[in-house]
């Protein structure tokens, strides 16, 4: 997966988001624009290749300046629609700088 090809999706609405992402983002006090704005100005941090039924990737992205959001988002490649799998502001307990998963 390519993220430029993602962020074309998004750019294009050609996405869609689980009802697991929206309770998600509704308990996190997250709206659709913190998360789009995440996305578009975000990087992935993770890659999940082997996902099914699409790759998937971790993508961290902030907004209103320097609020962290993680967004699970799965690509399918032959027809370019992303799906956003979850949601979720990033705990510092169990992530270093956003970025990097404690052990």
């Amino acid at each position: 997966m390519k993220f430029d090809d993602l962020i074309k999706a998004f750019r294009s609405a050609r996405y869609r988001i689980t009802d697991h992402a929206v309770e998600e983002a509704y308990s996190d006090d997250l709206n659709f624009d913190n998360i789009l704005e995440s996305i578009c100005n975000g990087e992935v941090i993770e890659d999940y290749p082997d996902d099914r039924p699409f790759p998937s990737c971790l993508v961290l992205g902030y907004y209103e300046n320097n609020k962290p959001v993680h967004c699970v988002i799965g690509f399918n490649n032959e027809n370019m629609w992303a799906v956003i799998i979850t949601v979720y502001r990033p705990d510092p307990e169990r992530w270093i700088d956003n970025k990097i998963r404690r052990r």
